[in-house]
């Protein structure tokens, strides 16, 4: 089994990083700045229509901290967050293109909360004009994204806090500390499900005109050029491959982050899935799926079902760590462990009993402070690893194989599997690195 380290080293250094798609200046990351306790971060926001503003609004309630700026293509939602940032006093300049809110040297650090295929090449360029970033999960669309990313912190130095708020919460924490006790005995098998309601089926809806106000090229990006359709837009754009990886990369890289962590592990040595559209109607990533990722002495097996079921052990979503001995069950409520006979005593419901991104951003801002990386609760890596992880199970799910991982090559030993590890770049833009 492939150590952590070992997965995010081949990982990385596959692609060298050479250089960034931006026009900004190389020298501007040179030196960190070193903030007193005293000093003000600015920060800017790019992308603020759903989890970006949320993540805006847990930075700001740590003292010393101020948003000067903000950005996002559709103006309406620009707008609508500045007044709301107007009335609790705050004046903010706005932007449209995020290049030139990079430009603005008396901002110090970015919150990125656009749609997962602009993550790459924001938070790279944000790192290259000199900005600690906190961008929100997956950190890629793709997996040569996640690669381009993690050699752009390491070359750039900068203080990446990946959305992953998860890795700040002491019942997870906790959760984890008794997995690795021994206590279950051996693990076999890891389950993480999520059972959830998106909402009402998307139904086929025609093509139109973009919305007033918003610019959709600049929303497109990188993505293939489309006519515009409410059904790739906003928060619906994750079921499709050009924008985002589905629930698997939306929920899984919570989720299977911490498989990951309770087993210690990193790179499976295989990957196979299967699943189905049943209620969404043209889109590209299935409503109900299950993967399997296949490790030396156990498995990880993900199952999501989108309007079907109530979920595993009364539960919507969670990760099982199946022992000899017992089960110990985690989600975002608490933990417990079911006990296997006599084998064990049970634990009862230990419950959740702080504000995970509050927590998440105050680490963050304590990181900013102390340029001390190492305490990032979700650096860049970490982000990585399970973003890459997720890909795998959709890159199996797309050939209709099992796929195997070839970790000393950093690549699939199936040809067609390899094709899916970097997505094409369009529009004049070009993936760093």
């Amino acid at each position: 089994m492939a150590t952590r380290r070992k997965f995010i080293s081949s990982t990385s250094a596959i692609v060298a990083y050479t250089g960034v798609s931006s026009f900004l200046p190389v020298s501007l990351s040179a030196f960190p700045k070193i903030f007193a306790l005293a000093d003000t971060i600015r920060v800017g926001a790019i992308g603020i229509n759903g989890m970006g503003w949320a993540d805006l609004n847990a930075v700001l309630k740590n003292p010393g901290v101020e948003c000067v700026a903000l950005c996002d293509v559709d103006k309406n939602v620009l707008d609508k967050r500045a007044a709301e940032l107007l009335t609790r006093g705050i004046k903010v300049k706005t932007y449209n293109d995020y290049r030139k809110l990079l430009e603005d040297k008396n901002i110090d650090a970015v919150v990125i909360g656009s749609p997962d295929h602009w993550h790459c090449l924001m938070m790279v360029e944000a790192c290259q004009a000199g900005k600690d970033v906190y961008v929100e999960k997956p950190i890629g669309n793709s997996i040569a994204e996640c690669r381009s990313m993690v050699a752009a912190q390491e070359r750039f130095k900068r203080v990446v806090q990946v959305g992953q708020w998860q890795r700040s919460q002491k019942h997870f924490r906790d959760a984890i500390e008794f997995v690795h006790s021994g206590k279950l005995g051996k693990i076999g098998l890891v389950k993480v499900w999520g059972y959830f309601d998106y909402g009402a089926p998307l139904t086929n809806l025609p093509d139109s005109a973009p919305p007033m106000g918003v610019d959709y090229d600049m929303w497109l990006g990188p993505a293939p050029k489309r006519p515009f359709n409410p059904n790739r837009f906003h928060g619906k754009f994750r079921w499709y491959w050009d924008y985002a990886g589905g629930i698997m990369t939306d929920w899984g890289v919570h989720l299977l982050d911490y498989a990951l962590l309770g087993m210690k592990a990193s790179a499976p040595k295989s990957v196979s899935a299967a699943g189905s559209k049943v209620l969404n109607f043209g889109v590209d990533a299935p409503d109900t799926l299950t993967t399997v990722f296949e490790y030396d002495d156990f498995n990880i097996q993900w199952e999501h079902a989108i309007g079907f079921g109530a979920g595993i052990y009364g539960r919507e979503h969670g990760i099982a760590f199946m022992g000899g001995n017992g089960t110990l069950v985690v989600d975002r409520n608490g933990w417990e462990v079911v006990a296997q006979g006599k084998k064990m005593e049970a634990v009862t419901l230990q419950k959740s009993s702080d504000n995970g991104l509050d927590l998440h951003a105050k680490n963050f801002i304590e990181v900013i402070r102390s340029r001390k990386l190492e305490d990032l609760n979700a650096p860049i890596q970490i982000g990585s690893e399970v973003a890459i992880l997720s890909h795998m199970g959709n890159i199996a799910y797309r050939t209709g194989n099992k796929i195997h991982w070839n970790q000393e090559k950093g690549k699939f030993d199936e040809s067609v599997a390899n094709q899916l590890i970097t997505k094409e770049y369009h529009n004049g833009y070009k993936i760093p690195g």
